[in-house]
C-alpha cells in the first residue's frame, strides 16, 4: 500500500506545485508597473522610428532594422531580468563587481580598437561594449555594499568605502578612454550615496574634493606639465568654454549641433529639408547628436514628445524607490533612475551647446546596440523590484 501511495501522491505533488509555481508567477506579473512597461515600450518605439529618419540618408542606409533588433534583444534581456529577484543580486555583489573588473582589465588588453580608444569587444557578428552594460552591474555590486554597511552609513568611514569601490571601475574606464561613461559611473555613485543615507556633509566634502579633482585635471596638473585627458579630450572642453574660438576645428560640431536644433522650430524640416543632418553637415548626427538630428527632423514638437516619455520613465523609477521592499532595492531603483536622467540631461545639454561633448548616448534613439539593450536591461531590473515590492506591501 505504502508503494501505491507514493506512486500516486508524487505525481499530484509535482502538479500541484508546478500550479502553485505558474501561479506565483501570475501573480507576480499581475504587480507590473504597467505605466513604466507602456513608457517603455513608446519610448522605445519612438526612438527606433526617430533613428530611422535621422539615418535615412546616409552612405550605409537606414539603422532602422538594426536598431529594431537590438530592441528584440533588449526586450528579451527585459523579461530575463523580470524573473530574477533583486536579492540575488545583493548576495551575489562581490562576484559581479569582481567580474566587472576582470572584463575592464580584458577590454584594456585585448579590446578592439576604434578612434583611439579601447572600449569595444567583437564577437565577430556583434561587437559590444562592456563599459556600457558595466553601468548597470556597477550599481547591483555597489548598491550592495552600500546596503551591507546601512547601519554605519553616517559614519565617515562608510562613504569613503563606498567611494573606493566606486573609484576603481570609474578609472578603468576612463583610462580606455571614455569620460563620458566614466561621468555616468561617477553619477551612479552618487546616487548611491544619497539613497544610502550618506550624510549631507560627507556629500558635501565629497563634492568639494571632486571639483577639486576636476579642477586639477583641467589646469593645475596641465600647467605642471602632467596631462591627464587626451587632446581632443583637452580640445572639447577649451571649445566649450571659448565656442568661437576654432569654428571649424574643435567646435565645428557643437555649432553645427545648435544650427541644427535652431533650423527645426516647432514643427521641423522634415527627413528631406533637415540639411545639416541630410547632407552630414552635423558629424556623429546618429550618435553624439541624435538629439539635434530630431530636433531639425521634428522640431520643438517632436523633441517634447521624447523628453516627457523620458520623464514618465525617471518618474515611474523613482516612484519604485519608495515602494522597493529593502534597502537594497531603494538604492538600485534610485541609482537607475538617476543615471538615466543624468544621461539624458548631458546628452541635451551636450546638443544645445550647454555642455562640453563626452559622447554620452541618448537612451534609446542613438545608434549602438550596448547602449539600447542596456536600458531595457535596467528597466527590467526596475520591475522586478516593484513587482517584488508590490507583493511585499500586499
Amino acid at each position: 500500500m505504502a508503494i501505491d501511495f507514493e506512486t500516486k501522491t508524487r505525481p499530484h505533488g509535482l502538479r500541484r506545485r508546478r500550479q502553485d509555481e505558474a501561479t506565483g508567477l501570475a501573480a507576480q506579473l499581475r504587480r507590473l508597473d504597467w505605466v513604466l512597461l507602456g513608457a517603455l515600450v513608446a519610448t522605445a518605439a519612438y526612438g527606433i522610428w526617430a533613428i530611422g529618419g535621422i539615418t535615412a540618408h546616409d552612405p550605409g542606409g537606414s539603422a532602422l532594422t538594426r536598431q529594431a533588433t537590438y530592441a528584440v534583444v533588449g526586450g528579451v534581456l527585459f523579461v530575463a531580468a523580470l524573473l530574477v529577484d533583486p536579492d540575488r543580486y545583493r548576495r551575489l555583489q562581490r562576484p559581479i563587481y569582481f567580474g566587472t573588473l576582470l572584463v575592464m582589465l580584458f577590454v584594456l588588453a585585448a579590446g578592439a580598437a576604434s578612434h583611439g580608444s579601447k572600449r569595444w569587444i567583437s564577437l565577430g557578428f556583434f561587437t559590444f561594449q562592456p563599459s556600457e552594460f558595466g553601468k548597470v552591474v556597477f550599481v547591483l555590486a555597489l548598491a550592495g555594499f552600500a546596503a551591507q554597511r546601512s547601519r554605519a552609513v553616517t559614519s565617515a568611514h562608510t562613504p569613503l568605502v563606498l567611494v573606493g569601490y566606486g573609484v576603481v571601475p570609474i578609472v578603468l574606464v576612463f583610462v580606455q578612454p571614455d569620460l563620458g561613461t566614466a561621468l555616468v559611473y561617477a553619477a551612479a555613485l552618487f546616487a548611491v550615496l544619497f539613497v544610502a543615507g550618506v550624510r549631507w556633509l560627507h556629500l558635501g566634502v565629497l563634492f568639494a574634493l571632486t571639483v577639486l579633482g576636476v579642477v586639477a585635471v583641467l589646469w593645475l596638473l596641465p600647467s605642471a606639465g602632467v596631462n591627464v585627458l587626451k587632446p581632443y579630450q583637452a580640445h572639447r572642453i577649451t571649445g566649450f568654454a571659448h565656442p568661437s574660438s576654432d569654428p571649424r576645428g574643435a567646435t565645428w560640431n557643437v555649432r553645427q549641433s545648435i544650427t541644427a536644433v535652431g533650423a527645426g522650430g516647432l514643427r521641423g524640416r522634415g527627413i528631406q529639408g533637415a540639411t545639416q543632418t541630410r547632407l552630414d553637415y552635423l558629424p556623429e548626427h546618429s550618435t553624439d547628436f541624435a538629439f539635434a538630428s530630431l530636433a531639425e527632423q521634428r522640431g520643438f514638437f517632436g523633441v517634447s514628445i521624447l523628453l516627457l516619455l523620458y520623464l514618465l520613465v525617471v518618474w515611474r523609477g523613482l516612484k519604485i524607490v519608495t515602494g522597493a521592499r529593502d534597502l537594497y532595492g531603494a538604492i538600485v531603483a534610485g541609482a537607475i533612475s538617476f543615471m538615466f536622467l543624468f544621461q539624458v540631461f548631458v546628452n541635451c545639454a551636450m546638443a544645445m551647446g550647454s555642455a562640453p561633448i563626452t559622447g554620452i548616448p541618448l537612451p534609446f534613439v542613438s545608434v549602438g546596440g550596448s547602449s539600447i539593450i542596456t536600458n531595457f536591461l535596467a528597466i527590467g531590473i526596475l520591475q522586478s523590484i516593484h513587482m517584488r515590492g508590490a507583493r511585499r506591501r500586499g
